[in-house]
């Protein structure tokens, strides 16, 4: 999730700089267009190594940002971004070879192919959640498509931004590919360059404002955003694994995750006693005793200042409204820790009802019939991932069938982001585009149609005018193309 801020007017010199360096890329595209497999792939290579040898500074830069233990920045950051890059060095010969199509018998005599060409320049906008993961994987997709491209990183995750700009100056020339740190201003100065495609991960209410900035320009956009993800388990489901699964992607980098469960809908049958394993999941995993859950490395930190004010006055408000808080509701503002938190009987009219919680706050409610959880899901904009849980194949095929959501993971939380070989994006407000693997290759590539003419007899020769001159045998032919070909 990213936030507007009011901030200072951009000094001249850097703005100078901003624009001296998109025009750079910009002279400079088509050498980078015509880059072979052979040759971005070197690049990936270089950039996979720099990540090995960095390791300890990212990790480091991340604990200060976020509070993140190392396993969570290996399992969520690092281990992303690396299997990424293996992946698209095994498979981008194919994803850039031109693409034979068939020729329809009107066309006879011709032959067509889809070349995928670079968008060009990108501008790529990435969120402090996970600060590398986010900025770098769209670049791997950006660099195996033959792009040029500027990256802007949050503000609020400094320290990961000065350990990137490191690696992105070691690995490429400013012509390809440069970073720049900064706050707002320097969002919005880039904005306003006439960039080829842009992709932008945050909130809805900040890329409305990127998608309104770009079709100054008429850019094509990548939004990935989020939303109020949904997690259903009905009663055939394996609670013991489900609580396990749901209590660890909700507390992960303290809930800021985009596809983190927001909210549980859980049969009225097994609501009580999943309520019961997920707190005991939640002890298991950070501590059994509040003191113990604080001080535990594997409980991250709340961003900044504001989004834990936000959180927390989002849970009062829930519990003065009349929720109960079955599990945690202690903060701290000195560290900006919140508790992870389970609230039931969460009245609807709480404002946490309205908008994504993005932190360690996880609420559960009791459905009788499964056609309830797919009206109160729809009656809400579209989010980013859904979750279920189920052992009955009819209950699976009709929740899939009658929701419509970015990605949807059965039986386990968040797996389908470490899968390459699925698209993984939103749609409507949760986001538009896809990313990773292959589906990131064609974000930023134009699939160009090129259809090559038959010299010696083009067909298309017959049926130039005057048409009442045609002879017959071309009337027939006109004839059959509007009736069968």
């Amino acid at each position: 999730m990213s936030e507007a801020v009011h901030t200072l007017p951009l000094p001249s010199n850097l703005k100078t700089e901003l624009q001296r360096i998109f025009h750079l890329q910009q002279r400079h595209q088509f050498a980078v267009a015509r880059t072979s497999a052979r040759e971005r792939i070197a690049k990936l290579r270089r950039l996979h190594d720099a990540m090995l040898r960095y390791r300890t500074e990212i990790t480091e830069a991340i604990r200060q940002d976020l509070n993140k233990s190392t396993t969570e920045t290996n399992i969520s950051e690092l281990g992303v971004v690396n299997g990424e890059i293996r992946h698209t060095i095994r498979h981008l010969r194919g994803w850039m070879a031109p693409r034979q199509v068939s020729t329809p018998m009107v066309l006879f005599g011709t032959s067509s192919e889809i070349v995928y060409e670079p968008k060009g320049v990108c501008l790529i906008l990435s969120p402090w959640n996970f600060p590398v993961n986010l900025t770098l994987s769209p670049l791997i997709s950006a660099i195996a498509a033959g792009n040029c491209v500027i990256l802007k990183p949050s503000e609020f995750a400094p320290a990961s931004a000065a350990v990137m700009k490191k690696i992105i100056a070691e690995c490429f020339p400013p012509e390809e590919v440069a970073l720049f740190e900064g706050d707002a201003t320097v969002a919005e100065e880039l904005l306003k360059l006439p960039f080829n495609h842009v992709f932008f991960t945050g909130s809805p209410v900040i890329g409305k404002i990127v998608m309104r900035e770009a079709a100054n320009h008429l850019a094509s956009v990548t939004l990935e955003l989020g939303g109020k993800n949904p997690t259903i388990v009905d009663e055939s489901a394996d609670l013991d694994t489900a609580a396990a699964k749901i209590a660890w992607l909700k507390v992960m980098n303290a809930g800021q995750s985009c596809i983190a469960t927001d909210y549980v809908l859980a049969h009225e049958s097994v609501c009580e006693r999943l309520t019961e394993k997920i707190v005991e999941k939640i002890k298991q995993f950070y501590g059994d005793s509040p003191e113990a859950r604080q001080a535990s490395p594997d409980v991250c930190r709340i961003i900044h200042e504001r989004h834990f004010s936000r959180l927390k006055s989002l849970l009062e408000d829930a519990v003065q409204r009349g929720a109960t808080v079955v599990l945690g509701g202690r903060s701290d503002a000195a560290t900006r820790y919140i508790e992870p938190t389970v609230l039931t009987q969460v009245p609807e009219e709480a404002t946490i009802w309205q908008e994504e919680t993005f932190g360690p706050v996880l609420l559960i409610r009791p459905y009788r019939q499964l056609e309830e959880t797919i009206a109160y899901i729809n009656a809400r904009p579209r989010p980013l991932a859904m979750y279920l849980w189920s052992a009955n194949r009819h209950h699976i095929k009709y929740v899939l069938e009658e929701t419509r959501n970015g990605d949807v993971t059965v039986n386990d939380c968040g797996t389908h982001f470490y899968n390459p070989n699925l698209p993984f994006g939103g749609i409507n407000n949760s986001g538009i585009g896809k990313t990773h693997g292959r589906f990131g290759f064609l974000e930023f590539t134009n699939a160009r149609g090129v259809t090559r003419q038959n010299r010696i007899l083009p067909v298309t020769n017959f049926f130039l005018p005057p048409y009442s001159k045609h002879p017959g045998w071309v009337r027939w032919m006109l004839e059959g193309v509007v009736r069968w070909f």
